[in-house]
């Protein structure tokens, strides 16, 4: 295939394994004939990979994460980028943005566009940003510098840990932004000046590396102590997944019920997590896996019963908006609990595709997780309805075709 326009894509971090839909988008986007670039403001922190980073063919560049660590790169960046035309109105607005986020970040930011101005690849001609807090911010000062167009795709925690004043001017001056829940697009939407450049893209699932699951699963109702029912769930350890709340609803089933629970993933919440499993006196039915690859993943939905995420709005705002692993779970018929928060309930209805409580409340999770539990027959045919939804809504091909049309334009 001939190749399009060649972009710069700004990433916070790469690779990074929580972030796979991120990598999905760009493969799809190389797939669909652009030449990509990668830029990214942190060096890989995780042990493992997923496999899908190793089919992406474009350069990885890492600006300086700190800028007193590379002085000398920053400092001849700084010279080489006060003579592009736009360097100082870029300049401008960073004095402007200053008082209003007196930060060492918001200078380290500066500094960071102006090294991505300098070192721009040649030829390329669009910078595309993922995240529209941090990220967007060098993305904003660089492109004015350069006088490049510029786009961004804004997720969950970027949109509602960012001040409304930040996101205004960065939507302001976007060729277009994108983003993957309705409740983030409207925030956006009300941001953008009246500007109709706010799209709303689902970010789907690469359902090749999802097939459906032919096999069905036992009709365990909890009732046999020697084969409990297994409750997945799959994410960092961090608050806005709510597993203390998850925790806390297993341990309000009714005794008769038999059950095990495995987790998978890191975060630094888990010593607190295995702390307070075994408080509850649940710890001999958890398993901690761990992060795992995604085949594993894959087997572990395939073999599990049910699956859970008690998502909820941490303190400083921060929340999922449509978390990957339920879609993925979804996608193997594997009856989802969750909470209605974001873009949550835009994929599942309660009692029709999915089990559904509001958030912060271990009480009606663990309701919702009984029902699920002692119904089979219900649970099967409510992930065979969740499914379907996400073979006919949830293909990123959708999403895919959406942004390279886009980026056509």
């Amino acid at each position: 295939m001939q190749k399009q326009r060649k972009l710069v894509v700004l990433l916070k971090g790469y690779p990074r394994l929580s972030e796979t839909f991120i990598a999905q988008e760009l493969l799809g986007l190389e797939r669909a004939g652009f030449e990509l670039v990668l830029m990214s403001m942190r060096r890989p922190t995780d042990k493992k990979r997923h496999p899908i980073h190793d089919e992406i063919q474009a350069p990885v560049h890492y600006l300086p994460e700190y800028l007193h660590e590379e002085p000398l790169r920053v400092l001849k960046s700084l010279v080489k980028a006060a003579g592009k035309p736009g360097f100082f109105p870029a300049f401008r607005d960073f004095l402007r943005d200053l008082p209003r986020d007196f930060t060492r970040n918001r200078v380290r930011r500066f500094g960071q566009a102006a090294v991505l101005a300098a070192e721009w690849p040649d030829q390329a001609d669009w910078l595309h940003v993922h995240f529209i807090h941090t990220p967007a911010a060098v993305g904003r000062y660089a492109s004015k510098m350069l006088g490049m167009p510029w786009s961004v795709s804004a997720h969950a925690k970027d949109i509602w840990t960012t001040a409304d004043w930040e996101l205004s001017d960065k939507l302001a001056e976007t060729n277009w932004t994108v983003t993957c829940t309705r409740s983030g697009f409207e925030h956006l939407r009300n941001l953008s000046g009246g500007r109709d450049n706010v799209h709303l893209s689902y970010h789907g699932l690469d359902l090749d590396r999802f097939p459906s699951f032919k096999d069905g699963r036992p009709m365990r109702d909890g009732s046999n102590a020697s084969d409990p029912v297994t409750v997945l769930s799959v994410g960092r350890a961090v608050d806005k997944k709510g597993f203390d709340i998850l925790l806390k609803a297993l341990a309000l089933l009714p005794a008769d019920l038999h059950w095990r629970m495995e987790h998978i993933g890191g975060g630094e919440e888990l010593p607190k997590l295995k702390a307070l499993a075994d408080k509850l006196g649940i710890a001999d039915r958890i398993r901690w896996n761990g992060a795992l690859a995604q085949q594993e993943v894959l087997r572990h939905y395939r073999t599990a019963d049910l699956f859970a995420l008690a998502c909820r709005i941490s303190d400083d705002g921060d929340r999922d908006g449509l978390p990957n692993v339920l879609v993925e779970a979804a996608s193997q018929s594997l009856a989802c609990v969750s909470t209605a928060i974001s873009g949550i309930p835009e994929m599942f209805t309660d009692g029709k595709n999915g089990y559904i409580v509001e958030p912060e409340n271990p009480t009606a999770l663990a309701g919702a997780l009984e029902a699920a539990i002692r119904n089979p027959a219900q649970r099967q045919e409510i992930g065979a309805a969740a499914e379907a939804k996400v073979r006919s809504e949830f293909d990123h091909h959708q999403s895919i075709s959406q942004l390279a049309g886009l980026l056509s334009a």
